[in-house]
This record gives structure tokens, C-alpha cells and sequence, in this order.
């Protein structure tokens, strides 16, 4: 192999290397864009319980966030392994920072699902609990 050709290996390699961490950083952007909106999720119309938590459940619909972070982290991956990345360690700080917060909003929406079917079964058990110590 020449010198020639090693040099435009070389040069190959990093352009590669740059596309990977644009991909990786455009995957990262369409995640964040992707995420549930603060105020929506603060904020409700609702005139009950049930109508707040079945809003906050839509709030918190993270759309394609989850499959913007996989193909982040699939490109980062394959570019740490063939140690592509000047500032590795950057970029995986930016995939967890997006991991831990997707991870937070599946949390609060899995407790919102459980409050959305305990709520109504509570609104439905206390009237007959009342009566029940009225007799």
C-alpha cells in the first residue's frame, strides 16, 4: 500500500469519523425536539382529577425521542469502538443526559397511568365506604 493510499485512508477515517458525530449530535437534536413541551405538561384545562392526569399522560408522550436516542447511541457506539471521536466523553454525557431524562418522563408516566386507574376506582369505592358506615 502507498503512502498515497494510507493518506486517503486517513482522510477518509476522519471524514467518516465527523459524519458519525453529526449523526450522532443530529439524533440527539431530534430527540430533544421530540421530548414532551414543560408547559403542556404543567399546565391542564381539566375540570377533575382524572381529566388532569389523563392530560399530563398526553403531555408526556415523548413521540419518536426513544428511537432518536437509539440511533445515537447505536452511532455512538460503533464510533467509540473504532475510537472515531476526538471528545468521547462528551458526547456520551449529551446520550445519558437524554437516556435520564427520557427514563424520567417514562417514570412520571407510568405513575400518571397507575393514578388514572386507581383515581377512578377510589372516586367509585369511597361513596359506597360512606354508606356503608351510615348503616
Amino acid at each position: 500500500m502507498s503512502s498515497q493510499s494510507t493518506l486517503s485512508d486517513d482522510d477518509l477515517f476522519g471524514e467518516a469519523a465527523e459524519e458519525m458525530r453529526e449523526e450522532v449530535e443530529a439524533h440527539l437534536d431530534n430527540a430533544h425536539a421530540a421530548l414532551p413541551d414543560a408547559a403542556s405538561m404543567w399546565q391542564t384545562n381539566a375540570d377533575n382529577v382524572l381529566g388532569a392526569l389523563n392530560g399530563l399522560r398526553s403531555a408526556l408522550d415523548a413521540g419518536d425521542a426513544e428511537e432518536h436516542l437509539r440511533q445515537a447511541k447505536k452511532t455512538f457506539v460503533v464510533g467509540t469502538r473504532a475510537d472515531a471521536f476526538d471528545d468521547p466523553d462528551e458526547l456520551r454525557s449529551e446520550v445519558e443526559s437524554v437516556e435520564e431524562l427520557l427514563s424520567s418522563i417514562n417514570t412520571a408516566d407510568e405513575l400518571a397511568s397507575e393514578l388514572t386507574t386507581t383515581v377512578p376506582q377510589l372516586h367509585d369505592q369511597l361513596p359506597e365506604a360512606d354508606e356503608e358506615s351510615d348503616e
